[in-house]
């Protein structure tokens, strides 16, 4: 087989930086033996695998094909590394975790803390970002495992229910819709400014399919990038906002927030655990994963 290991390596860097002379020092090598490298693939498969447009490599349509392969070829190869030729790796040694920002920011630094409780040599990389983001990173093997917060449309994933989350309709305790002794009908929320987050959030994705059903549309004031900047928003009375309990429980025990009285039935989500169906689970990863499902 002519085909190796570190000619795919140094593609996947190329693809993501763009040059030669970035992924080269990615990759602890030369620029012309990383050039050099390149060639001989392209060679070899009998395809250019990257347009030039001035100094960047961008990738064809042969390059986004070869992608997801190498990129599993590479991950599976460092597994096994891992596993077998680095001593003490099956229980110790690095996972790259992908989390979207609610979980990241309010749940996993717990989860991990707790983890470490038995696996005090863990080294952990953590990505947050928004579900959509997250997913990506997952199917190009970028993290090993991602804990989402809405459900993933992507195929080649393994998609597992992880925990129910309760989301509140909050609002600052001054708004004209908070204090209120009668629950708030459909036609006062529907009337109401909504703060959302962006779109391809989880949070985003969860909150439109537990209201659309009842509300049938909602009328957005401002969209935020994150759920805290919701919270301080909603608390300076710019709107209303539907976000998860572990969000706004500070703001709801100091006052800053009151939970808003409303005809809907209570509103819950699911987190899901993800990681590629071609992935292949290392000791460490599966022990983590084990963790993952009998916390609470």
């Amino acid at each position: 087989m002519r085909l190796t290991i570190r000619q795919l390596q140094i593609f996947l860097a190329v693809a993501q930086s763009g040059s030669t002379t970035a992924a080269a020092e990615q990759v602890a090598l030369s620029q012309s033996a990383t050039s050099a490298a390149l060639n001989e693939l392209e060679n070899l498969l009998d395809c250019r695998l990257f347009d030039r447009v001035g100094k960047r490599l961008i990738l064809n349509d042969n390059g986004r094909l070869l992608l997801p392969q190498a990129a599993q070829v590479v991950d599976g190869a460092k597994t096994i590394e891992q596993q077998f030729l680095m001593p003490g790796m099956a229980q110790g040694g690095g996972l790259q975790i992908g989390s979207s920002t609610t979980i990241g920011s309010y749940l996993l630094p717990s989860l991990i803390a707790a983890y470490r409780h038995q696996h005090s040599e863990l080294q952990v990389r953590v990505t947050i970002a928004n579900t959509a983001d997250i997913v990506a990173a997952v199917v190009n093997f970028e993290v090993d495992v991602g804990l989402i917060e809405g459900p993933s449309h992507a195929a080649d994933l393994q998609v597992e229910p992880w925990m129910i989350d309760e989301l509140l309709i909050v609002a600052s305790p001054q708004h004209a819709l908070a204090g209120g002794d009668k629950k708030l009908g459909v036609a006062q929320l529907r009337a109401a400014e909504w703060l959302l987050r962006e779109p391809g959030s989880g949070t985003r994705e969860a909150v439109e399919q537990a209201l659309l059903p009842h509300l049938h549309y909602l009328q957005q004031s401002y969209e935020f990038g994150n759920s805290e900047a919701i919270k301080h928003a909603t608390a300076a009375g710019l709107g209303i906002s539907c976000l998860s309990h572990a969000v706004v429980a500070d703001f709801l025990q100091s006052g800053r927030l009151v939970e808003l009285k409303t005809s809907l039935p209570r509103l819950h989500r699911h987190f899901y655990l993800i990681h590629s169906k071609h992935k292949i689970l290392s000791l460490r990863l599966m022990q983590f994963l084990a963790f993952c499902r009998g916390w609470s």
